[in-house]
């Protein structure tokens, strides 16, 4: 029989109330099996800030010191012989100091109190509280642990959405998974704010699912579907209308039907309404989303490479979507619509070809010289439609052009907007989830570009072709806004994830889905009459 000391620290706790192990007693290999096979596992994650002075002691959060106090000073004493200050974002990982928690993880979360960064456009102890908690998790995951209690670190939503958002991953396609982990808040401050960010990240999650999800998956109808039922589980207040390609006739929508025609699959325009307000007659949010659920660039085609990446063409309306899905779990008191126009850009013997020209809902007729410059064409007639209700402000998001990869990278979504009250409301959200956003411009100089057009009253592409690419898509939008709070969202360059934002895994990012949420909140929060 092999005997296995006692220090090899393997604390399970089990129904056999057993405790913490004395390192002088000898634990036979037969004891501990009956050990770990009887174990609740759980894991628990603790925060702890940078040291402001170097011959300091460890400075945790409420939870940690309370933890620390609970084992006598353990805590403290591993955390100072075990290596150099925790740093940022970086961890380190314990066993055997409590029976209730066999694998403890201590995370860093940099300076204590740093608050909003002006140069950041974040509040820097929000972020540092998503990536260490996120980290940290995903550390008991990689041990096979399926519950983990988390530290609220100050800010338990911030804290949940770290958790939440740093466990998703996309598998529902592999036999393979990893190991599912729940993540709990550990203790009780801070309950209702730590369901507020399960909400939010949840929303994200749902946001990352659409995605992700392979094209021949999630189809214009079955995208609609999922919807739905999303929405009907969580909130009686609301309305879904799955439109059909004979509606979208009826309501002349030339440009959006001028996409479809491509493909075999049907489209579809996604209509929600959720009445949130105590008045059914105040003037709504209106959200709406670009929906490409596969985007080939049609007879204009894209490069093969890469180009399974847009299945998440529907970014905008999946992120829009997913916001309203997360208005309604929280009972946000706002009234929203939501519209999405759905369908895949396809090459064929039907698909628009470069010259065609088509009439938008409006009557503009347009020249479309790129079939690859086709989102703004969903758009253009999604934004004539949502002018019918009297909207408080009307807010589109979109993966629609490269070029704002290439201005903006991944660090943040443009904004384009004929409204400061719009803007304001928009920056200050994303202040707080760390999803940023940034102005861009609306100069007449990028409308010109768009309205100088030999056949048509547009082009669905700027005259001097790639240059202010993501400026002119815009201006071209503003042709078919009247409302006086509009913004276009320009989501192309945060679609994916790589590894710039910590706490989500590699794929597709489901940005900026809190930041929406949190505009609305904002929103239902503001009086101001418009």
């Amino acid at each position: 029989m092999t005997i296995v000391p006692g220090a090899c620290r393997f604390p399970f706790n089990c129904s056999q109330n057993w405790v913490a192990p004395d390192p002088n007693v000898m634990v036979t290999e037969d004891q501990l099996q009956i050990r770990v096979s009887t174990a609740e596992w759980k894991g628990l994650v603790l925060g702890v800030y940078a040291k402001e002075k170097e011959e300091a002691v460890p400075q945790f959060t409420n939870a940690g010191e309370s933890f620390d106090r609970l084992v006598s000073g353990k805590l403290t004493e591993l955390l100072s012989i075990s290596g150099p200050p925790l740093k940022k974002g970086k961890t380190r990982l314990f066993h055997g100091l409590h029976q209730d928690f066999p694998s403890i993880v201590v995370v860093g979360l940099g300076k204590k109190a740093a608050g909003v960064n002006d140069q950041e456009n974040w509040n820097e102890d929000k972020e540092n509280i998503r990536t260490a908690v996120a980290v940290g998790c995903r550390q008991v995951q990689d041990l096979e642990v399926p519950c983990v209690e988390v530290d609220p670190c100050g800010d338990a939503q911030s804290a949940a959405e770290g958790a939440v958002l740093g466990l998703y991953e996309y598998n529902e396609l592999k036999r393979k998974k990893k190991p599912v982990v729940t993540a709990q808040l550990h203790g009780s401050d801070g309950k209702e704010a730590w369901q507020k960010g399960v909400m939010f990240a949840e929303g994200q999650n749902l946001a990352r699912y659409l995605m992700e999800a392979p094209a021949n998956y999630i189809t214009p109808m079955k995208f609609a579907e999922v919807i739905e039922q999303k929405l009907r589980s969580v909130n009686s207040n609301v309305k879904v209308h799955i439109r059909s390609k004979a509606w979208i006739e009826e309501q002349q929508m030339g440009a959006f039907l001028s996409v479809a025609k491509g493909s075999d699959e049907p489209p579809v325009f996604l209509e929600i309404h959720y009445s949130g307000s105590a008045n059914a007659s105040d003037s709504p949010l209106v959200l709406v989303g670009k929906g490409v659920t596969f985007d080939s660039g049609g007879i204009s085609l894209k490069p093969s490479s890469g180009m399974d990446a847009m299945r998440a063409d529907m970014g905008g309306a999946a992120t829009v979507c997913s916001a309203i899905v997360t208005a309604a779990t929280l009972n946000l008191p706002l009234n929203i619509i939501g519209l999405a126009p759905l369908c895949e850009n396809m090459p064929s013997s039907r698909a628009s070809k470069p010259g065609d020209v088509v009439r938008a809902k409006n009557g503009k007729t347009i020249q479309v010289d790129n079939t690859d410059a086709e989102g703004r064409l969903l758009l253009a007639d999604a934004l004539c439609y949502a002018h019918n209700f009297n909207a408080r402000a009307i807010v589109n998001a979109a993966t629609l052009t490269g070029a704002m990869d290439v201005a903006l990278g991944s660090a943040a979504t443009g904004v384009f907007t004929n409204s400061s009250w719009l803007w304001t409301h928009l920056y200050e959200a994303s202040i707080l989830t760390g999803d940023r956003v940034w102005r861009m411009p609306l100069f007449e100089h990028y409308t010109k570009q768009v309205t100088d057009c030999p056949l048509a009253d547009l082009s669905n592409i700027g005259k001097y072709s790639r240059a202010g690419g993501a400026c002119t898509a815009a201006a071209f939008l503003k042709e078919f806004v009247t409302a006086a709070n509009w913004a276009h969202l320009d989501i192309a360059g945060v679609m994916s994830n790589k590894d710039e934002v910590p706490y989500l895994r590699k794929g597709m990012a489901g940005r900026p889905t809190r930041t929406l949420v949190e505009f609305a909140t904002r929103l239902s929060q503001d009086q101001q009459s418009v």
